[in-house]
């Protein structure tokens, strides 16, 4: 959604300084090299993982101790919002933008090279977000053009995308997702996807069992009715048990209805508070817990291992992704070339 591309204030910063102390309990400030905002990250193992953000950034380490700054040739002016790794040497990063200025590249030799995979041809669209349920078949998500979110699958690792026409992807009147984190999407198993939305009246999910050729959509109680607000990140810990996170990103520390709950693969949401209370941007799984998560944003980050019934604060400083490969091994990205890896006792109680 065109409306999070947004600074970070100056209260931000003053909050990520107050944190700080704290933040070397639960993360530990590391080297990433750049200045550039940051929003994607792909953590493929406990030593490979991929970074990406504004100003055709990516970074890259394959030791999980030093990181790589990469620039995308020819791509200085676009932001990379999502990042998919598939290994020590081949990535996928998508640009979120209006019309060509959301793209897809792939890197198959650790990123001194990308070759351009797509361009979005509507000069109206905007794509949020991409996964992939295997090394070749992925999905791509954008807002609404002529009243339709868009929906991209492929077959062949991202070199071909096409479009998909089936039902379910109708949206509401100003209805549209957030590409903050690049997690506004999300896949399980061999079939399922999930996106969630916001800057509706409601804020919704939209749940596919076919590889996203059928769409079938739920209100969420996440609090939604303004541009800024909704649902803005998606997980799901397997096809049964996942959460969805969100708020609002111009008022961080607003006390609302945060999160949401299913252990139903989606059929039906129960409303849910993250620890720390405010804006969200993002949840993911903790591999190896099986109804493990940790969710972050401007807000801070926390964790549930109850599938997000109880959650335990983390940290506060501002971040806006996390990835982790285990419980005790993970990073965040965020303002400023902000970069940390987890530092805290495993994510397991």
């Amino acid at each position: 959604m065109r409306r999070t591309l947004f600074r970070v204030s100056l209260s931000l910063t003053l909050v990520f300084a107050a944190s700080s102390a704290f933040a070397q309990q639960a993360w530990r400030l590391e080297n990433s090299g750049v200045t550039a905002e940051l929003r994607g990250l792909s953590v493929v193992s406990e030593t490979v993982a991929w970074a990406s953000g504004a100003k055709g950034t990516v970074l890259r380490t394959v030791d999980g101790v030093h990181w790589q700054a990469i620039q995308v040739a020819g791509a200085d002016t676009l932001d990379f919002r999502d990042i998919h790794g598939i290994d020590a040497k081949s990535a996928l990063v998508m640009s979120a933008g209006p019309g060509a200025a959301s793209r897809i590249y792939r890197t198959d030799n650790g990123g001194v090279s990308w070759r351009l995979l797509a361009t979005n041809a509507f000069a109206e669209g905007f794509w949020d977000a991409m996964a992939f349920w295997d090394r070749d078949n992925g999905i791509v998500f954008g807002d609404p053009v002529e009243g339709r979110f868009q929906v991209y699958v492929s077959a062949d690792g991202g070199a071909t995308w096409r479009q998909r026409e089936g039902s379910g992807l109708d949206a509401l009147e100003n209805e549209g997702a957030f590409a903050a984190s690049g997690s506004a999407l999300t896949v399980a198993g061999p079939v399922d996807a999930w996106i969630v939305t916001g800057g509706a009246q409601s804020s919704r999910v939209f749940h596919s069992s076919d590889r996203g050729a059928t769409w079938h959509v739920k209100s969420l109680p996440i609090p939604a009715g303004a541009p800024a607000r909704g649902a803005f990140s998606v997980a799901f810990a397997n096809p049964r048990v996942g959460f969805a996170a969100g708020g609002d990103y111009k008022e961080p520390a607003l006390a609302a209805i945060n999160g949401a709950r299913s252990e139903d693969g989606g059929a039906t949401w129960t409303a849910a508070g993250i620890l720390p209370g405010g804006y969200m941007s993002v949840v993911v799984p903790v591999p190896g817990v099986p109804a493990g998560f940790v969710a972050a944003g401007l807000a801070g980050s926390g964790y549930s291992v109850d599938a997000g019934r109880t959650w335990k604060v983390l940290d506060r400083t501002p971040v806006n992704t996390v990835g982790f490969a285990t419980p005790a091994i993970g990073w965040a990205v965020g303002p400023k070339g902000l970069l940390m890896k987890y530092a805290g006792p495993a994510l397991t109680k």
